[in-house]
């Protein structure tokens, strides 16, 4: 069985921090997702989906994530159901998300768009789950591009090449 959703979208108003009675942080949002048609009016419409993330991920997330922001998110589908005070049972679907992706910079920082960090590279940041390749940072103190052009011709033999 296999329960696994990811999603691209923007946030409808920024996310919401609580915490349970044992302490444990949970944040709320929701992502409008656009639909991959135009209605008959020629309008994009939208799904809106909500999203909990628990733990040091809620609290990245109430730390970074505004308004209006594009974000991915993965995680699960979970459904719920619990009684309101006029006894009807009031069932809520919703992504408890397990990694969340910044895809774009918050218009504060330096357009690294990751989390204020000044020498960051231009890939985004991801948050919670597994890092990224479960393969260990070959330059952790050096976040040079070794392919960056430094003005120096490239010595590539025929023998190089895979074609």
């Amino acid at each position: 069985m296999l329960n696994r959703v990811i999603l691209i979208g923007r946030l409808t108003k920024d996310p919401e921090l609580r915490y349970t009675p044992s302490g444990v942080a949970v944040t709320q949002f929701t992502l409008a997702v656009d639909r991959p048609f135009t209605a008959q009016g020629g309008e994009r419409e939208a799904d809106f989906i909500p999203v909990v993330t628990w733990r040091q991920l809620a609290e990245t997330c109430a730390n970074y994530l505004r308004k209006g922001r594009l974000t991915a998110v993965e995680g699960r589908i979970q459904v719920r159901n619990y009684e309101n005070n006029e006894g009807k049972r009031v069932y809520v679907t919703e992504v408890i998300a397990d990694n969340v992706r910044f895809l774009e910079s918050s218009k504060g920082e330096s357009g690294s768009g990751n989390a204020g960090n000044s020498n960051a590279t231009r890939e985004e940041p991801s948050y919670g789950g597994e890092p990224r390749g479960n393969q260990p940072s070959r330059n952790k103190n050096n976040n040079q591009d070794p392919f960056s052009d430094d003005g120096k011709p490239i010595d590539i033999s025929d023998d190089d090449l895979p074609f």
